[in-house]
């Protein structure tokens, strides 16, 4: 007699919200050339973690601090609130995993964007939830629509991500403002600014843990070049954050990611020079684009969304041939946006791969076609 696993689960499919470069690497008998599809951050992290996080592994026998204790009290001296209104988790993908835990029942409604971040749905299709979606609009998420569906809905969760994955898009701060106005008091809205530190000023609104029913993700797998290392942070009104102690994994975040979190955050220098680095590889990509005859969308991230000027399935076949050459990149799930690649803002030998290989793989792409 097998298992008895809930019926939840046992119709749900196995499913991998992103398949890892590794995985494709095993397929084709041989690593990527250029690693530039998961938005990870190819500059690395700065020296200063990457000595702390060695140190620590020299303590690794121990466990770590179940409450993340000098981490929270660093990362609430930088965000100018309590060590009360902070939550440390491994990564936003298990923060977001613990939120839609805190409310979800089977059947319950949750509002996200179609297309936006499948984590997220993933998480959702956990719990049993009922995943409400709504278009985007000129390749952003659209928030008056997200307010009106949770509205509509009686939602218990609303998704929305600024800077956005996967078109690079953003909103400014005061529109995120009147989000949060918007969605209904008894709604948490999740608002996911993993690549916040990229955005132009003004993207991100001032931290207000007054507001009961809010919660902002960030990570230090983006800016801060630690995407291994799984470790990131929630900040919200204290009550609400309260709850996550009841369900977290008090040990799930190792003593090595918070020893190199926490010298990381420290290390303002080396965030100045990653974004300087962004910008330029950021513009090295749009050129790279346009002198191919694609269209590279505004980015406000460590990526660049590229309009390939067709459907879902060139922009497909042309994901295909650039990895037959060696080269990781990924691309939007959903129409209209999957008519566009994501490419990474890597180190100049990658995308010095990108520029000789893109050529090629368009050739195959519309030959094909």
């Amino acid at each position: 007699m097998p298992p008895r696993i809930t019926p939840l689960v046992a119709g749900l499919p196995a499913t991998v919200p992103f398949v890892g470069p590794e995985t494709q690497e095993r397929q084709r008998g041989t690593r990527f050339r250029a690693r530039i599809g998961a938005n990870e951050n190819g500059f690395g992290p700065s020296p200063k973690a990457v000595a702390a996080m060695a140190e620590a592994a020299g303590e690794v026998w121990k466990y770590c601090d179940p409450e993340n204790w000098d981490l929270k009290q660093a990362l609430a001296r930088h965000l100018g609130v309590g060590p009360e209104n902070v939550v440390v988790g491994e990564g936003i993908d298990g923060l977001l995993g613990l939120t839609v835990r805190l409310v979800v029942e089977p059947g319950l409604p949750v509002v996200t964007s179609l297309g936006a971040y499948p984590t997220f749905n993933f998480h959702v299709a956990g719990f049993g939830g009922r995943l409400v979606t709504v278009p985007f609009a000129d390749d952003r998420e659209d928030p008056e629509a997200l307010a009106a569906a949770a509205r509509a809905e009686d939602a218990r969760l609303v998704y929305f991500s600024n800077p956005n994955n996967p078109m690079a898009s953003w909103w400014p701060g005061e529109t995120v403002v009147g989000l949060m106005d918007a969605v209904p008091d008894d709604a948490i809205l999740c608002v996911d600014e993993a690549y916040g530190e990229f955005a132009p000023d003004g993207t991100l609104p001032p931290i207000d843990v007054s507001r009961p029913n809010v919660l902002r993700f960030r990570t230090f797998s983006k800016a801060y070049g630690m995407a291994g290392a799984r470790i990131a942070y929630a900040v919200g009104a204290a009550p609400l954050i309260r709850e996550f102690d009841k369900i977290r994994n008090h040990f799930g975040v190792n003593r090595i990611a918070q020893a190199g979190a926490l010298a990381a955050l420290g290390d303002t220098a080396h965030l100045a020079w990653i974004r300087e680095r962004i910008v330029e590889a950021r513009a090295r990509i749009v050129g790279i684009a346009e002198a191919n005859g694609l269209k590279p969308l505004p980015s406000a991230t460590n990526f660049v969304t590229v309009d390939c000027g067709r459907d879902g399935a060139f922009a497909r076949r042309l994901l295909v041939a650039l990895a037959q050459r060696g080269v990781f990149v990924r691309m939007p799930g959903v129409a209209p946006q999957d008519r566009c690649i994501r490419i990474g803002c890597g180190p100049a030998a990658d995308l010095d791969v990108l520029e000789a290989e893109l050529p090629a793989a368009l050739a195959v792409a519309r030959r094909e076609a």
